[in-house]
């Protein structure tokens, strides 16, 4: 019920999750203490996938064991899921045949999706990329990132070449870790790490529609740093293999912006929309549990380890180049397709760029301004 409450009132992406976290749990209920709650988001954050929903999973393990992991991750997920799963429903039967003013809706949904990245890129670009050395390997990315385009499938391979980079040129000051205030038995590590190697195994399927679609979701899981806008880069190769359209695509990621919970929920948009033969309510199902088992099963998998890898004396300068590499694909995502796909129309144009000044500017939250750019973009096209 704890978790439950977070997800229907947790709104701001993972920074603003963590806060809530800690008010809720660390300061309120004191489940964990300071510096306990401090290693377990350390730890969290070096790994790909969902930063806030893995803190919550691992909280949840320390209050109540495997159990309280479980009920921690679909308290928070829940609520999110559940609505992003039925607009892609909706949004999905109306496209077919849209009234006049469903296009003005998907269009500033999309402009709203355009301020949100744009947003996020200058704000993690400030966070992840404050000196000349991470600066380089984030420009370095996003020329990787662009040049890879015509390459779905590799849209990890800038994460992977910043890491290598970091651990060559930027590990030195790497701060180090403590151990975790929690304890995962060995056989459910072994067991975690082969599920996780068996998830991979899925991306190498042959390309069907449905195989397709889970790989994507499983690359997602697997390979994103940074959580929340980062999944976009690889979730948008759907749009490539045919099995959405890019303004729906963007019209979910847009809806994204006013949940509460993980923003990686808007798998569960895609799993109910994409035209392969799994989506609806099933496909928004299998989508949610395909994206985050994997960063799951990495957690676990490697922390009876992490005291070992982290002390490793490359390991952070890999984590800063992974981070650095997140801001240059985000740029690259920014400029094709999301900036290329506004064209040339006034109306999205207006209403992407007084998306960005509301939320960069007046720091008005993600979620009050996708509806209003919604209502916007429909009510000019009504």
């Amino acid at each position: 019920m704890t978790f439950l409450r977070l997800g229907c009132s947790s709104f701001g992406g993972p920074i603003a999750h963590l806060a809530y976290f800690r008010r809720a749990l660390v300061e309120e209920r004191r489940w964990i203490d300071e510096a306990g709650y401090a290693r377990i988001v350390a730890f969290c954050s070096v790994l790909p996938g969902p930063t806030s929903s893995q803190v919550g999973m691992l909280l949840g393990l320390v209050r109540g064991g495997p159990a309280g992991a479980f009920a921690a991750w679909l308290g928070f997920t829940a609520p999110s899921a559940i609505l992003m799963g039925a607009i892609g429903i909706v949004l999905a039967a109306t496209s077919a045949d849209p009234p006049p003013w469903f296009g003005g809706l998907l269009d500033g949904l999309f402009a709203a999706a355009a301020a949100v990245v744009a947003q996020a890129v200058l704000g993690l670009a400030r966070t992840l990329c404050p000196d000349r050395p991470t600066q380089t390997v984030g420009l370095g990315a996003a020329v990787v990132a662009l040049a890879l385009r015509p390459l779905p499938g590799l849209q990890w391979a800038p994460i992977l070449l910043g890491a290598l980079a970091g651990a060559l040129w930027l590990h030195a000051g790497a701060p180090p870790a403590q151990a975790l205030p929690l304890r995962v038995p060995r056989a459910v590590a072994a067991f975690a790490g082969a599920l996780f190697l068996a998830l991979i195994a899925l991306t190498f399927l042959p390309p069907a529609p449905v195989f397709a679609l889970l790989a994507t979701l499983v690359r997602a899981g697997a390979l994103v740093f940074g959580g929340g806008h980062v999944v976009l880069p690889l979730l948008q190769t759907t749009v490539t293999q045919g099995l959405i359209s890019s303004k729906l695509f963007f019209a979910g990621y847009g809806a994204a912006q006013a949940m509460p919970g993980p923003l990686f929920t808007v798998a569960s948009f895609l799993g109910a929309a994409n035209s392969s033969p799994l989506h609806g309510a099933l496909g928004a199902l299998v989508a949610t549990v395909t994206i985050f088992l994997p960063s799951y099963a990495l957690l676990f998998a490697l922390a009876p380890a992490w005291n070992r890898l982290a002390a490793l004396p490359r390991a952070g300068g890999a984590l800063r180049g992974a981070n650095a590499s997140v801001v240059g694909l985000l740029g690259a995502i920014l400029y094709d397709p999301v900036l290329l796909s506004l064209g040339n129309g006034p109306p999205r144009i207006g209403i992407a760029l007084a998306a960005f000044a509301l939320v960069a500017v007046w720091r008005i939250a993600p979620w009050i301004v996708v509806l209003a750019a919604a209502f916007a973009g429909a009510l000019l096209r009504a």
